[in-house]
């Protein structure tokens, strides 16, 4: 018999999936006809990394679980609109749409980085690939608060860890074709095999999407592959290698401006960069292997390594911030710009080894997860920048490589040729060993103990002048926390624990800068209703966060690691299935806001104590229902929701404010045959000009307008 070793997961996945390592199969009838087939055969969900053996109410920690289903009812195609679904998630500002940046509970990380998240337990999320296409991904998982205990470094907020989507050992496929109005055609290709020789199943992930959008002059193109393989090597032992390759191609875009802090006076489709620089190229490679090795009933070990080569290249031409510079200030219409040019690579690469079990000791019942990990980033930049001359008067329009803003005409001036601005290259090394214990104290308390030990060095060198900087540094990350279960069904619990990550780049002197440093206290009651068709959590939390990067007064352009910042609030999330609905609820009330006095390193302006921080509103919200019916023998899908984003500072230290706003969005589903469905989907329903982020008032993103999309789906 084909068996995979396995074990819970301490998160919910949704009642109507199969438990199996990939695809969790939409279709009620091809559930049925795969349930089947695979009556000899076991092919369960892997042990993650981190994990252990918890059911959702024994975990002392609010994880929310955004699944397939869920995230092909909101038509989730990247990373950034999955995290749109989860209320404790805001969006940051996403480097002209060229990586996932975002903040969980309020905290975000470095600005000048993509956000990290978590591949499989793995550390992946560092580098410059461009925004992560969901189409290999089961699952995301928001683990709120700091992970440092178990993950080490990462972002302070919390962790972001995707699932992917690996062999099932049943024969199953998906083909999705689709259109918006804008001209984008998407097609996606999942297809899983049978076991092969009793040994082993391969699954094939693969996407491509290129057309125009509803930015002026704005098209793009993007691909990606992402297929794996599982072999049992024993009867205890199964390996699993995973491939991620992608590209992008699209132009820089930082969006639209905001004129003298109002909005809406440009339409949200103008284009303010140039065309005739061409698209960026972010480009993917990644390798991902694990050995799984089931050592006993009550152990198992998990080997893992993971490889991961990204870069980015191209020009970019983009409103410049200083105001001794920008014409728009003065005219209203004249925008000055920059031209740049980035030619970045990463390299990231980890290596870990875990065992986790259960014994009993001392009359009571605990459960284990001991590990080592070591892991090594290079960050490679080369950057180039021409910019404008302080404004005189004398400086010309060319000079400022202006555009009107109201009557743009691309091309209007020979794009100048930048010069060295950044050569750096930076390592991060660190290694991590880390033990955590969950004691059943008695039938209905549990305590978990966590500890981790980090040693990390970093080194910088500065090829422009010749300069390197060194450091190293090694610390302890607790974690304590608390279950009591209040019968089966509801639980109540508390936790504590640290974080930190390294700040990237140094100081005036070179000197790198110390770690950002974040705690965060936790209490809530976790629930189940309608025989756990519904499952919910409610939690309060407190955050800390410490030595972010502000401003050097007395060297203007260079940092210090002095910032303060604190985040509080209350989450609500509900989500599960009853009686042919699906539903799913977020909520957070979140308060994050500085609380050092500090001078903002980007613009030179003073961060008084009691400042929102960028981009996090007060309230948000993420509800998601759908039917499930059978209409003249078809089968019939009805669903629709809305995202809501409050009001939220839209630039450090003044008080541009970004307007909240509700976005709904409604779709249809209808099996035409067996197996060959078509969707329709209208997004934005009631056409709501709304902005998701900025990071200036010349720096905003604009929402997508209403957009209708049809798809065809054939299954297989």
């Amino acid at each position: 018999m084909w068996r995979f070793m396995t074990s819970p997961l301490p998160v919910r996945l949704l009642s109507a999936s199969l438990a199996v390592t990939g695809l969790t199969l939409a279709s009620p009838a091809l559930i049925a006809q795969s349930a089947a087939e695979i009556e000899e055969i076991i092919v369960s969900t892997q042990r993650q990394a981190y994990r252990g053996d918890f059911t959702a109410l024994e975990t002392p920690q609010s994880i929310q679980v955004l699944n397939v289903e869920l995230m092909e009812q909101a038509g989730v195609t990247d990373l950034n609109q999955a995290l749109d679904l989860s209320a404790a998630v805001a969006r940051q500002n996403n480097f002209g749409g060229l990586w996932n940046s975002f903040a969980v509970r309020g905290f975000a990380g470095d600005e000048n980085l993509p956000s990290n998240y978590l591949v499989n337990g793995f550390n992946a999320g560092r580098g410059f690939g461009g925004s992560r296409d969901i189409s290999g991904i089961q699952a995301v998982e928001v683990l709120k608060g700091p992970m440092a205990a178990l993950f080490g470094r990462g972002e302070p907020g919390g962790a972001i860890n995707l699932v992917t989507k690996r062999p099932t050992g049943v024969s199953a496929g998906q083909l999705r074709a689709g259109l918006d109005e804008f001209g984008t055609v998407r097609t996606d290709l999942d297809y899983s095999s049978n076991v092969i020789g009793d040994r082993a199943a391969f699954r094939l992930v693969g996407f491509r999407e290129n057309g125009e959008s509803f930015r002026d002059t704005v098209d793009w193109q993007a691909y990606g592959f992402t297929p794996s393989v599982i072999v049992q090597l024993a009867e205890s032992t199964t390996l699993v290698y995973e491939l991620e390759t992608s590209r992008n191609k699209v132009p820089f875009d930082r969006g639209v401006v905001a004129v003298n802090g109002e909005l809406g006076l440009i339409p949200p489709s103008r284009f303010l960069g140039e065309p005739g620089d061409g698209p960026m190229d972010a480009q993917v490679t990644g390798h991902q292997i694990e050995l799984n090795q089931e050592l006993n009933t009550s152990w198992n070990l998990l080997l893992g390594y993971n490889y991961r080569d990204t870069s980015l290249t191209g020009f970019s031409t983009e409103p410049e911030l200083t105001g001794s510079r920008q014409r728009l200030d003065r005219d209203g219409r004249n925008l000055t710009r920059q031209r740049r040019l980035r030619n970045y690579d990463a390299e990231y690469q980890v290596i870990r080894a875990e065992l986790n079990g259960q014994i009993e000791l001392g009359g009571l019942s605990h459960r284990l997860i001991v590990g080592i990990d070591s892991d090594r980033f290079d960050n490679d930049q080369i950057f180039r920048r021409y910019r404008a001359p302080v404004l005189g008067s004398g400086t010309t329009l060319e000079q400022s490589l202006a555009i009107d803003i109201f009557n743009p005409v691309y091309g209007q001036f020979a794009l100048p040729a930048p010069t060295p601005l950044t050569d750096r290259l930076e390592v991060l090394k660190a290694t991590g060993i880390y033990v955590q214990d969950q004691i059943n104290l008695t039938d209905a308390l549990q305590i978990r103990v966590g500890l981790r030990f980090d040693d990390f060095s970093q080194r910088t060198d500065n090829r422009l002048n010749g300069r390197s900087s060194r450091q190293s540094d090694s610390r302890f990350s607790p974690q304590l926390g608390a279950v009591y279960m209040l019968g089966n069904q509801v639980s109540l619990y508390g936790t504590y624990g640290q974080g930190f990550r390294a700040n990237s780049g140094t100081d005036v002197s070179g000197n790198s800068f110390a770690a950002n440093e974040s705690s965060s206290t936790e209490v809530g009651v976790k629930f189940e209703l309608l025989n756990g068709g519904l499952q919910g959590n409610v939690a309060l939390f407190r955050q800390n966060q410490e030595n972010m990067l502000s401003g050097d007064a007395q060297n203007p352009g260079f940092s210090v690691a002095v910032g303060e910042a604190r985040s509080r609030g209350l989450e609500f999330d509900l989500a599960g299935s009853h009686e042919g609905y699906d539903l799913h609820f977020s909520y957070a009330y979140v308060d994050a806001e500085a609380t050092k006095g500090v001078l903002d390193f980007n613009f030179g302006r003073q961060i008084s104590a009691g400042d929102k921080l960028i981009n996090v509103p007060r309230h948000s919200l993420s509800a998601m229902i759908s039917r499930d019916l059978t209409l003249d023998g078809r089968a019939v899908t009805f669903g629709g929701g809305v995202i809501y984003v409050g009001e939220r500072a839209g630039e450090t230290a003044t008080s541009f404010m970004l307007p909240g706003y509700a976005v709904w969005r409604a779709y249809t589903a209808v099996e035409l045959i067996n197996n060959f469905n078509i969707k329709a989907e209208l997004d934005n329903v009631f056409d709501k000009t709304y902005y998701s982020n900025s990071f200036s008032p010349l720096w905003i993103q604009p929402g997508t307008p209403r957009r209708a999309r049809i798809s065809a789906e054939l299954r297989f």
